[in-house]
């Protein structure tokens, strides 16, 4: 890939998070994913490329795609594989509440596992503790050896993990051992990227969310040098048919690393819709939006913060016009 593409691919997640961002606090997720959706969708049409949609927004939100096949570029340049996701916390923005973003990761043709979209186990980490984490191993062994691994007593670890009935386990395995937990409400993938961030507070990532979403924080995770694993979780026979369509005919089989994104390269490039622990949201002013986004490429290991300002006067469809 070229490494211009890393600047160009800002640009579209910068776009979708302005036209999301209008809807925050106004209680209507589908209308900000489809303001999403419809901006990302036009400033891809823009960018050199010639790129194919594997994973797109998930059928779990009903809400509109960019479906999988879809092509996206101007259909020159490299071809790459495109996972995205809009708007990462519908509810989130409903609400008006932390770390929605617009996402996008891409690789090279054929390096991104064409997840199904259906719940994925995961265990996740940053630089500090890789090879350490197990997901078959007990959340107390995880913790101690992140602690481990971090120079740091159990006391002092965070967990982050999604707040859900079917985590109350985990839940209670986590303040049994003596560490601390940050319950967040949606918004997984953002979580499983703050491990990787001193300055976020989160030491680890556990329980269970979407797939496609754990192969999108898995390209995160490889530009920042972390770790992920996760476990594909079908819940009834149509499910588990497509994990064996993908030539996954152990469920219990632990999807690391290089089964979620091969190759050496890899870019990841968000933009924050609401305030979060890594990036602040989008501010509006008349006709001036600012956005705080994050680019990182794998390949040279290179983690860019970009603050924007925006003139929606001159640019009100968020592209410029030919």
């Amino acid at each position: 890939m070229e490494r211009s593409l890393s600047m160009e691919l800002v640009r579209v997640t910068e776009a979708a998070a302005l036209a999301s961002a209008r809807w925050m606090g106004r209680g209507k997720k589908d209308e900000a994913d489809d303001a999403a959706t419809t901006a990302m969708r036009n400033v891809f049409d823009t960018i050199p490329m010639k790129g194919t949609v594997v994973i797109g927004e998930g059928e779990m939100d009903e809400a509109p795609m960019l479906y999988i096949g879809e092509k996206l570029g101007t259909g020159y340049g490299p071809r790459v594989d495109v996972a995205v996701d809009p708007l990462e916390g519908t509810n989130i923005v409903a609400s008006g509440t932390w770390n929605a973003l617009a996402v996008l990761a891409v690789a090279d043709h054929g390096n991104l596992l064409h997840a199904p979209d259906m719940y994925m186990d995961k265990i996740a980490v940053g630089p500090e503790a890789v090879g350490m984490i197990d997901i078959n191993a007990s959340v107390t062994d995880n913790l101690r050896a992140v602690a481990k691994a971090k120079n740091k007593e159990i006391e002092d670890v965070v967990a982050t993990i999604l707040n859900r009935p079917r985590h109350e386990k985990i839940i209670q395995e986590i303040r049994e051992a003596g560490a601390r937990i940050k319950l967040i409400s949606d918004g997984d993938v953002a979580a499983a990227i703050n491990t990787a961030f001193e300055g976020t507070g989160v030491d680890i990532l556990f329980g269970s969310g979407g797939a496609p979403e754990g192969v999108i924080a898995a390209v995160a995770l490889k530009c920042l040098g972390g770790e992920i694993q996760g476990k594909l979780l079908p819940q009834d026979d149509a499910e588990l048919e497509r994990c064996i369509k993908m030539g996954i005919t152990d469920v219990n089989r632990v999807l690391r690393m290089e089964d979620l994104v091969k190759g050496d390269d890899a870019i990841f490039a968000a933009t924050g819709v609401t305030d979060g622990e890594l990036l602040k949201g989008v501010q509006f002013k008349g006709s001036i939006g600012t956005t705080q986004s994050v680019v990182m490429r794998a390949k040279s290991g290179t983690v860019r913060f970009i603050d924007g300002t925006h003139s929606l006067k001159k640019k009100p469809d968020l592209v410029i016009k030919p």
